[in-house]
């Protein structure tokens, strides 16, 4: 099976498990250098997401995923950020006290073990493995040259959804976005974000009746 095959063989991780299980997970992603639009969609989309009982996934790198989690956790949501370092390395340094707040109270995942060197290759596998613990993915806004892009790829190979903010069809020059809604991305406006939630699996925890 296709997600058999992508997966990776081992993962390391510090943090609460938990969060993996009890709720629908949705990664939110984006450019290291967004515009001033993106960052308040992506601020208004993750508030929203939190709202709606969803664990929100980012790559904890520069920009839209900074301001995922950071909005997720100022929410009181839960974060998972899945990295493309060791656990033992911040990349980039100035994310390092983000990281510890994860650690010590969201979740953090790696598939690199303590000692792999960082390099630019280690980035497209983790958005892999990101495409793969959520079900479903949201890019708020890329530059064509982005590794969003790569996660976008890797979602719709996986066959999860993969939604596109809808501002990124007004840049024209754009051309990510006509490439990945012709493979089943779906386009997101900003007053429609309930669209989501119809493609999410419900979570039902067990609840134990004492007799």
């Amino acid at each position: 099976d296709i997600e058999e095959k992508f997966a990776p063989k081992l993962v390391f991780f510090i943090g609460n498990t938990n969060i993996l299980q009890d709720s629908p997970k949705v990664s939110v992603i984006g450019t290291r250098t967004p515009s001033q639009n993106g960052k308040k969609n992506a601020e208004r989309l993750t508030k929203f997401l939190v709202e709606n009982g969803v664990v929100v996934v980012s790559g904890l790198a520069s920009g839209i995923d900074a301001i995922a989690h950071r909005t997720t956790i100022e929410s009181e949501g839960k974060t998972v950020a899945v990295l493309g370092t060791p656990l033992d390395k911040y990349y980039p340094y100035e994310n390092h006290t983000l990281q510890d707040e994860i650690m010590n109270h969201h979740l953090a995942i790696t598939q690199f073990k303590i000692g792999t060197p960082i390099q630019r290759s280690n980035f497209p596998i983790r958005n892999r493995t990101m495409a793969l613990i959520s079900d479903a993915s949201i890019i708020v806004e890329a530059n064509d040259g982005s590794g969003t892009y790569h996660q976008g790829w890797e979602a719709l190979r996986l066959g999860r959804p993969l939604f596109i903010l809808e501002d990124n069809l007004k840049n024209k020059g754009l051309e990510w976005p006509k490439k990945l809604i012709e493979y089943g991305a779906k386009v997101l406006p900003m007053d429609q974000l309930s669209i989501i939630l119809d493609v999410l699996p419900i979570y039902v925890r067990e609840v134990r009746v004492h007799e």
